[in-house]
């Protein structure tokens, strides 16, 4: 009996074996077939493979660090912020992990979290340190942008998005061109999906005007534009009635590089063939299309060139590419139309435009000016746009447009208008599938008041060491704010210096007094208004323009026995750099005073080298030193009755040590 039992039991055993085996062999099987389509880049059915694999048992590692992966390179940064979360809690995840992690928060604004991210890995890997707390801060900058939102509107555009990703939209005068990878039927079967997302490939669509701001159901471009493959994002050239676009060619893999064909994704090694991105030319007839011609310096062989956009005159096309010798993983280049209409060698925009990271998108607006979308210049999250300071080949920096045109996702594909203040671009922050959508823009700004006054300080006579106010009336007031179509108001404050002037919340304005006998007075006020009812309340504080009459520096402080600008002083002496500005045909004496403590020699030197200090710091902001006499008073010239030997509470020896400017002379044509 018990030999009966023990021979049943070993059978069991075996088969629980077998069993085992064919599920540890079904599993491998299953991991290889995942593997596959992930390594020849079809993400959104590996994506189905292995989550099949944990339905199977525990997860490992290795499948959970895969779909963390497929939803970071798919741009769903919300599943990716879940599974780099699960990654992070095995013992042996790779530190990168943290940063994985960071990123897809930030992706999805939840700053806090990633700031501390960034500063855990920062911690883990001491080399990554100081780009971990780039990171870091960029989330502070990102919520301060958020609180602080430019004024303009942004809204989807339901005529022209779809289920999946509609991006790069451009205007031309009787429609509107963009890239749609979304899933159609042709007749009755439905167009063949793209494995990496799961979408149709990305076309070409033209959507004709029905308003300037409305526009009729979108159709794709016809085959002589539309191949099988991915065609877009592109731009009409009006004057030519050309259209420029991307096209995207399968190439056999030689190298271990892949491109995303709409923005340049570093793949996982294996497959058997990559992206690659060229420029192709179609013309337009009528209602006719010619078939695309490929930009002379088009190599898919060997690297991508895509995202095309033309100057209004046709002379100056820029692009984007990976090709050798750029600063990052894709860079923004130009060509420029020769006299026999050829197209010049690439030229790199430089290291004002490009980073080491990606730059992508560019447009040019109809106000002249060069967007385009980055990763590599600090943002919000993911790409964000930019425009570029400064002309053609003259680039001097660039600046990023700040929230709301900007979010923790990706926003690109920006069309500006001739006044900046309306258009569309594109962006995935209303999609948790991270499929981008087409939105429009519109400047909306809250109007409020400026409420001022013009004054002037005098000593009090009946509180001595305390001045009192007294009204400037009647003073000239020359307004402007700081856009660059922006034209100067001139108003005059009242007999009791009151002056009141409409504003819009989030502008920069700059107000320049002036009047007889006293020195012209410059303030910058940027409105805060939350409301049209709000006013913002401002002084203008006048100082008389009597010669060698001492004027004092309020909050000039040094630090004890030393001379150097302190950050306090440098507000205040920066005030004085914008009065010389404003007068430029007075000449100061700068003064430094000291208390009676300490000894005269000691006082003397420190007040000498105070006095030169200001000095300095005043011609290092630009002022020239001809117009500047240093000189230190030491305890020589003391306010109150405090000297050597005579007991004082502190303020009155603060009374005394102070720093003064007069005017010397006036002299015209410095």
């Amino acid at each position: 009996m018990i030999h009966h039992i023990t021979r049943n039991l070993r059978l069991a055993l075996i088969l629980l074996g077998l069993v085992l085996t064919f599920l540890q062999t079904a599993k491998a099987q299953d991991l290889q077939k995942a593997d596959k389509h992930f390594n020849e880049f079809e993400f959104s059915l590996a994506l189905d493979e292995y989550k099949a694999i944990l339905d199977q048992g525990e997860p490992s590692l290795t499948v959970v660090q895969r779909i963390a992966d497929i939803y970071r390179i798919l741009n769903n940064s919300k599943e990716a912020e879940f599974w780099y979360a699960q990654v992070i809690t095995f013992a042996g995840a790779d530190p990168s992990a943290y940063y994985l992690y960071a990123e897809s928060a930030k992706r999805n604004g939840n700053y806090e979290k990633a700031k501390l991210l960034f500063l855990e890995y920062s911690n883990k890997v001491p080399g990554q340190a100081v780009l971990a707390q780039r990171m870091a801060a960029s989330c502070d900058t990102s919520m301060e942008w958020i609180r602080d939102p430019k004024p303009f509107k942004v809204w989807k555009e339901k005529t022209l998005n779809s289920q999946g990703a509609d991006f790069s939209p451009f205007k031309a005068k009787d429609g509107l061109y963009f890239a749609s990878d979304r899933l159609v039927k042709k007749g009755k079967e439905q167009v063949e999906r793209y494995g990496w997302t799961g979408n149709g490939y990305i076309q070409m669509y033209y959507a004709p005007a029905k308003s300037d701001t409305t526009w009729s159901n979108p159709t794709a471009l016809p085959s002589s534009i539309n191949t099988a493959y991915h065609n877009g994002p592109g731009v009409f050239h009006e004057k030519d009635q050309t259209l420029y676009f991307t096209r995207t060619r399968a190439v056999r893999r030689e190298v271990k590089k892949n491109s995303d064909p709409t923005s340049w994704f570093k793949g996982a090694e294996g497959g058997t063939h990559i992206n690659r991105l060229g420029i192709y030319t179609a013309s337009k007839k009528g209602n006719k299309w010619k078939k695309g011609k490929a930009f002379k310096y088009n190599n898919t062989d060997q690297f991508s060139i895509g995202h095309p956009a033309i100057t209004t005159d046709g002379n100056v096309l820029y692009f984007v590419s990976d090709m050798p010798g750029g600063l990052g993983e894709t860079d923004i280049y130009y060509s420029e139309r020769q006299p026999n209409g050829e197209w010049s060698e690439p030229i790199n925009a430089g290291n004002k435009i490009n980073t080491t990271g990606r730059e992508s998108f560019p447009s040019i607006g109809a106000d002249g000016v060069l967007y385009f979308s980055s990763d590599g210049h600090m943002g919000m999250g993911g790409l964000d746009l930019f425009k570029a300071v400064g002309a053609h080949k003259a680039w001097t920096t660039v600046e990023n447009m700040k929230y709301p045109f900007n979010t923790s996702h990706d926003d690109l594909g920006l069309v500006m208008d001739a006044s900046g203040k309306t258009g569309m671009l594109s962006s995935g922050r209303l999609a948790e599938d991270g499929f981008d959508d087409i939105l429009s823009f519109v400047e909306e700004r809250i109007p409020c008041t400026i409420a001022g006054k013009t004054i002037e300080f005098v000593p009090d006579p009946q509180n001595r060491g305390k001045k009192k106010e007294l009204t400037v009336g009647n003073v000239r007031l020359q307004i402007t704010e700081e856009r660059s179509n922006a034209k100067p108001i001139e108003i005059e404050s009242d007999k009791d210096g009151n002056f009141t002037f409409p504003v819009f919340a989030g502008g920069k304005y700059t107000i320049r007094g002036s009047k007889p006998n006293y020195l012209t007075q410059t303030i910058t006020v940027s409105p805060d208004c939350r409301n049209t009812t709000d006013s913002v309340m401002v002084e203008m504080v006048f100082n008389r323009d009597t010669p060698n009459k001492p004027i004092v520096l309020e909050n000039i402080y040094y630090d004890l026995d030393k001379y150097e600008i302190t950050a306090q002083a440098a507000v205040e002496l920066d005030k004085l750099v914008q009065t010389l500005k404003d007068n430029p045909s007075i000449v100061i004496e700068l003064s430094s005073h000291t208390d009676s403590r300490q000894t005269n020699y000691y006082n003397q030197m420190l007040s000498d080298l105070r006095a030169q200090a200001a000095v300095d710091y005043l011609v290092l902001k630009g002022i020239d030193r001809n117009r500047l006499v240093a000189k230190g008073y030491g305890e020589t010239q003391l306010l109150n009755k405090c000297k050597d030997g005579v007991s004082c509470p502190e303020d009155m020896h603060q009374e005394n040590r102070r720093t003064e400017f007069k005017i010397i002379r006036k002299v015209s044509n410095l």
